[in-house]
């Protein structure tokens, strides 16, 4: 399937300038989506791994489903002030400004081989704090799988001595 032409792209979104890449499309069209998680899952399969970690919102989406297909547990990375329970944080700058991800303290162990699943990789800055996360409870990161890869953004540089795939790339 050519999967790169079932997005849409959304001209000056969020801002002037942006071609906003639309996973939407991908998930409404049944075979679409099931031939990305096909992939998804094929990449996840692999690494080594133990947990899957999937950051707010639609990490949400693909990392919980390829861990239930592969009998994995699923950790949720989220915006400050979303989880219940004692978290550690990791602060990642934006483009105006700074945030902040929490997990939860426990939802790693130390020694457990984690793959972070994220719909797209741009910039990096995201996937940093996922794995600065990860790494200060003693995770061990064996793999980076997204659905999309803006490749003028050189987010892998960010991302250098990890084992990054993405499955469609701009």
């Amino acid at each position: 399937m050519d999967l790169k032409s079932k997005f849409r792209h959304v001209m000056d979104f969020p801002k002037e300038g942006i071609d906003f890449i639309d996973i939407t499309t991908v998930l409404q069209d049944k075979e679409a989506f099931h031939y990305a998680m096909d992939c998804l899952i094929e990449k996840t399969k692999e690494k080594a791994c133990d947990i899957i970690v999937g950051p707010e919102s639609r990490g949400f989406i693909f990392g919980a489903s390829i861990a239930y297909t592969l009998n994995k547990g699923f950790v949720p990375i989220r915006k400050k002030g979303k989880l219940p329970y004692e978290t550690i944080q990791a602060t990642y700058e934006l483009e105006y400004g700074t945030d902040i991800l929490e997990m939860h303290v426990d939802a790693v162990r130390p020694g457990q081989k984690v793959v972070i699943v994220d719909d797209l990789l741009a910039t990096g800055g995201t996937t940093r704090s996922n794995i600065e996360l990860v790494e200060k409870v003693g995770g061990v990161v064996t793999g980076i799988i997204y659905l999309v890869e803006l490749e003028f953004l050189k987010g892998r540089e960010k991302l250098k001595g990890y084992d990054v795939a993405s499955i469609v790339r701009f």
